[in-house]
């Protein structure tokens, strides 16, 4: 029974990471910062990624910090209009 669930345990961690979006970064300023989103300078393009609690911020998230941005790429939605 024991290695019933560890094999569980392992295929549905395995799927979880196949179903993840790709992952991708990009590193800038931080222009503002609000409750659910943070907007970074990259060159000069703006840049808006939104954060919620369970986005993992190492060190103090600021105006004018320099910052890596890690995010995954999804779709979100997907309306398909014929042919």
């Amino acid at each position: 029974m024991k290695r019933i669930m560890i094999a569980v345990v392992a295929m549905v961690l395995v799927a979880s990471a196949a179903f993840a979006g790709k992952t991708y970064q990009f590193t800038g300023n931080v222009l503002e910062v609000k409750d659910n989103v943070i907007i970074v300078d990259k060159a000069g393009e703006k840049f808006e990624m939104s954060k919620d609690a369970g986005t993992k911020i190492k060190g103090d998230l600021k105006v004018g910090a320099k910052v890596t941005v890690k995010y995954e790429s999804r779709a979100a939605e997907i309306e398909v209009k014929g042919k």
